[in-house]
This record gives structure tokens, C-alpha cells and sequence, in this order.
């Protein structure tokens, strides 16, 4: 049997599998983000340990004798600063948090950051926040005697060991991606050291073994395998089996991704678009990020007091877009912008926009920047051949079919089940105890495709020429 743990910004899962990959048994337990200033997210590491205790006790009810590996995913680019006793220093900044942009620019405005990294540094990315920590709170900066990701601390939970896969270093602006090793050029420029980064592995390899003390808490066995994992993206491509090139997926979660594997690493940081290593070895990925997906949906429905799934129940058929146009920047935005200080914005509104032609307008604007996206990977000569749709939002047949459409591209929906992070890390720590590679990494099998409308094609490509022109003019106030 095999666990995949994925600590999430809303929860941390936790799916069992036996050695033919059937789900066995699932659990949860949520978490919840504090925004002490505006722009700020933070979350107590504790309160994942607190989680993943919850988590693993229900698992454990089936019996974890049998259990070879863990495997982990989780949220990227959050700041885990520990002193020299592994000792919590201040809260988790996590990657949605943007108040380290000034740093973000100082860092990107070194040439080397893009040419080695291969990524803009974002203000989401973990560098540019130890120099913020640094300004701001230097005695704890002084302190810091190692930096881990939010998975990597539940890492160190379970096994002692400080260790991070490839796939989440990429996302932290400190590893050379092309050659999958910290960068001391890196490092040195931003005030860190390589001693204060935790050992690299990738993502089906062993980072070490559960602890002794847990084992037998739990009902497991001696020499459990903790594999390397992977960032939350790059897990779930292997949940989907997105791992050759011209696969890809669309996360409708949180946030939004379209995400895109590759055989070989062809990074265009101008493009906004990231470029990470994926979580088996010699390949990469691509991925185009927005920041509030179902999120802006879920803000719309706190903004009427209506559920988000009753908003989106009686849409019907997918109608030609309206006047009303929203631009999705709640928290700043990503691909294809770079731009921390845009916020979101509400545009055509007249007596006719009622609920549910502004509900429309909101999976337009996240339809469309997904779009956005789907552009800027194409610039960079990423191609898209077959895509699946995972994540929450998945779950509104209106939604896919205005993606199906605006992308011009068949959406493939997986058979009930979920093949997220959770159970990618899963196949992780599969791969990691018996020594299984890539080819267990299988899609799932498909449940149904939406198709785009050939009829309203025109209609989303002029509604989004108009988009991107707003959004221009929204950027240019900021």
C-alpha cells in the first residue's frame, strides 16, 4: 500500500492505494489562510502537522501493516524559516502572497535570475520573500538556519530528514532548472547559502524513511519509503499521467493552470510562462498560472450570498459572451502579466446584467485568461495535443464547454475519481519503494469529452480581443 499525502492552501488529503493503484480509502482536513495586511497570506506550519496527524489517523483505520511509500505534494513557493533547533521562526508566507514585489523586481533585474533559473521571479516565488524577511525582520532573518517548502516540512515531520524534489525547488527562483541543482550564483545574489537549502531529489526518488516513532503510531511497518514528491502542479500531472510532450491538463482550483509536459527544457521567462522541472527525472514542464480561478467564483458568490454551485446550476447551454466583461485579478496575476498591484474589475455593466450574466462573466474572465495562457505556452513553441480538465471547477459543464470553446480544443473529463496531487504523490511513492518509473503514470481513463462550439468560436475570439484590451487599461492604472 502506498499514501499520497497534498497539503493544499484550503487542505491537506490523503488517498491510500494498493499496488494496482486502486483508491483504498481517502481523508482530509481543512486549513484556513490568515491576510494580516493587504496582500499578505500566511498559514502556521503546525497547523499542517495538526492535519496531516488528522489525516493519517483516519488512513490508518484501514490498516497501514502493508504500507511500502509515502509520497508528497503540495503548495509551492511558501517560506518555511527554521533556526538551528528546527524551530518555526514566523508563519509560512505562501505563494499567493504578494508583498515581497519590490524584491521580486530587484531580483528579476538581474539577468542571471531569468538565463539561470529560466523563469521570471515572481513575487509568489520563495526568493524574493527571504529578502523582504530579511528588510523587514532581520533578527529572524539572522535566525534562519534552514528554508523548506510547505510539503517539505511535513518531510521533516516524517522522516528528520531536510529534502526537497526538483519539481518544487524550480518554483523558489534559487535552482538552476536546466541542470536540477541549486544555483550558489543564485543563492549568493538573493543572501543565501546552499547550507540553508535542504538536499535535492527527484520526485520518484527516496528522500528517506517514515520515522520509527510514527510507524508504529500509524500501524505501519520498518522501512517505509518517503519519496522526493513534487509541487502540487507537477504531482497532479502525474495523478493524470501529463508526463510526454503535447499532454496537458487545465486545473480549474484556486487558482488556475494550464499545465503542459516536455521531453526537453525550453524555458521563455519574458513569456511570464513557467518553466519548472516536472517530477520524474529528464523532464520538464510548462505552465501558464493564474491567480484566482475558482477562487474569483467563490469571491462572486460571498459578494451575493449565494453558493458557488448554485450560482452555476441553472446556466444552461453555453451562451455567446455579453457585454459585461470581468477581468479576474483579484490578488495581482501571473502569465501573461507579471503584475502584482492589477486587481480585478467589473466591466459593461448594464440594467440587463442580471446574476447570472455576471456569474457568466466571471467564468468568461477566467476562461479567457486561461486562454492567456494557452497564447503565451504556444509562443513558446509548446504545443497542446490532448488536454484533460481537473480541479473543482471541473465540475460545471458550462465552464469546460467555454473553455472547449475559447481554446478551440476538445476538453477530456477523467471517470469519477480524483487524480490530483494526492494521488499522483501517491504514484510517487509507489514509484519510489518498488523502483517503478514513468510508465505507471497512465491517464485515467476518460468519462466523456466536451467539445468546443464551432457555432460560437467567433464570438469568445472577439470577446477576447476585447478582454485583453481592458485588461491593458486595468495594467496601465496600476
Amino acid at each position: 500500500m502506498y499514501i499520497g499525502l497534498d497539503l493544499g492552501t484550503s487542505g491537506l488529503k490523503g488517498v491510500l492505494i494498493n499496488d494496482d493503484q486502486t483508491v483504498l480509502a481517502e481523508a482530509s482536513a481543512p486549513l484556513t489562510v490568515t491576510r494580516p495586511a493587504d496582500g499578505w497570506s500566511e498559514q502556521a506550519p503546525q497547523d499542517w502537522i495538526t492535519a496531516a496527524e488528522h489525516v493519517m489517523g483516519k488512513l490508518a483505520a484501514y490498516g497501514l501493516s502493508g504500507l511500502r511509500g509515502i509520497g508528497l505534494s503540495g503548495q509551492m513557493h511558501g517560506a518555511v524559516l527554521l533556526d538551528a533547533s528546527d524551530a518555526v521562526l514566523r508563519p509560512c508566507i505562501l505563494w499567493n502572497d504578494t508583498r515581497a514585489h519590490g524584491e521580486a523586481a530587484m531580483l528579476d533585474a538581474n539577468p542571471q535570475f531569468r538565463a539561470i533559473s529560466g523563469n521570471v521571479v515572481f513575487p509568489g516565488f520563495t526568493a524574493p520573500k527571504l529578502l523582504w524577511v530579511a528588510k523587514h525582520e532581520p533578527e529572524i532573518f539572522a535566525k534562519t538556519a534552514k528554508v523548506l517548502l510547505p510539503k517539505d516540512y511535513l518531510r521533516l515531520w516524517l522522516t528528520g530528514e531536510y529534502v526537497s524534489d526538483m519539481s518544487d525547488a524550480a518554483g523558489t527562483s534559487w535552482l538552476d532548472t536546466g541542470a536540477r541543482d541549486w544555483s550558489d550564483v543564485l543563492l549568493v545574489a538573493s543572501r543565501m547559502r546552499r547550507d540553508q537549502m535542504p538536499r535535492l531529489v527527484e520526485g520518484s526518488g527516496v528522500s528517506g524513511q517514515l520515522r520509527p516513532q510514527l510507524a508504529a503510531r500509524f500501524g505501519a511497518g520498518a522501512g517505509v519509503i518517503v519519496a522526493g514528491g513534487g509541487g502540487d502542479n507537477a504531482a497532479s500531472g502525474i495523478g493524470v499521467g501529463v508526463v510526454k510532450t503535447g499532454q496537458a491538463f487545465v486545473s480549474l482550483g484556486t487558482s488556475g493552470v494550464l499545465f503542459a509536459a516536455n521531453d526537453g527544457y525550453q524555458p521563455d521567462a519574458a513569456s511570464a510562462v513557467h518553466t519548472f522541472c516536472h517530477a520524474l527525472p529528464d523532464t520538464w514542464h510548462q505552465m501558464g498560472v493564474i491567480l484566482a480561478a475558482s477562487d474569483a467564483l467563490n469571491w462572486f458568490a460571498r459578494l451575493t450570498g449565494v453558493q458557488a454551485k448554485d450560482l452555476t446550476a441553472d446556466l444552461g447551454t453555453l451562451k455567446a459572451p455579453g457585454k459585461t466583461l470581468f477581468l479576474p485579478y483579484l490578488g495581482g496575476e501571473r502569465t501573461p502579466l507579471n503584475d502584482a498591484s492589477i486587481r480585478g474589475a467589473f466591466i459593461g455593466l448594464e440594467h440587463a446584467t442580471d446574476r447570472a450574466a455576471a456569474t457568466r462573466a466571471v467564468l468568461e474572465g477566467v476562461t479567457f485568461a486561461i486562454r492567456d495562457c494557452r497564447d503565451a505556452l504556444a509562443a513558446t513553441g509548446t504545443q497542446i495535443q490532448s488536454l484533460l480538465a481537473v480541479g473543482g471547477g471541473s465540475r460545471s459543464d458550462y465552464w469546460l464547454q467555454a473553455i472547449a470553446t475559447a481554446l478551440d480544443m476538445p476538453v477530456k473529463l477523467p471517470v469519477s475519481g480524483d487524480y490530483g496531487g494526492a494521488f499522483g504523490a501517491a504514484r510517487l511513492g509507489l514509484m519510489a519503494a518498488t523502483g517503478a518509473g514513468a510508465e505507471i503514470a497512465t491517464p485515467p481513463q476518460i468519462a466523456r469529452e466536451i467539445d468546443p462550439i464551432s457555432a460560437q468560436t467567433a464570438d469568445f475570439d472577439a470577446t477576447h480581443a476585447r478582454y485583453r484590451e481592458a485588461a491593458s487599461r486595468i495594467s496601465g492604472l496600476t
